[in-house]
């Protein structure tokens, strides 16, 4: 589990920067582009392609939004099957996001995704914590 992380800007300004593909190379560690954006910013339905450091392609999806409360994401890759949900709380003028997040395999994956969901809690909370810190410099 992830503790939520404190966002020094209104939920309507963590929601937006969070959701739009075209920030996630700044904020996500892992991600060095998106390819292929589909259907508008934050609706239900867009659809994109990471372009992560390893290599690796997964196709995402946003499945969920309900701005400024909450939207989920999935993203697949081979075996892989992975979902991510933030929500947003308001705390006066700051919002605090919270993460839900989970990563399924089958077959060989199977165990991959097991350890994945282990470790990469730590590196969601690292890259939310980055992406804070660039919205409360702007």
């Amino acid at each position: 589990m992830v503790a939520p992380i404190r966002f020094q800007v209104s939920c309507e300004e963590a929601y937006d920067y969070l959701v739009d593909p075209a920030n996630r190379p700044e904020w996500q560690s892992s991600l060095r582009g998106v390819a292929d954006v589909r259907g508008p910013d934050g609706v239900v339905g867009q659809t994109w392609t990471d372009v992560t450091l390893p290599g690796l392609r997964p196709r995402m999806e946003l499945t969920d939004a309900d701005r400024p409360h909450r939207w989920s994401e999935r993203g697949t890759w081979r075996g892989f099957d992975a979902t991510l949900t933030l929500t947003f709380t308001a705390v006066g003028s700051f919002c605090d996001v919270g993460v839900v997040m989970h990563v399924a395999g089958t077959g060989l994956a199977r165990p991959v995704a097991a350890a994945l969901n282990r470790v990469a809690p730590s590196a969601v909370r690292s890259d939310l914590v980055r992406a804070a810190k660039i919205l409360a410099r702007r």
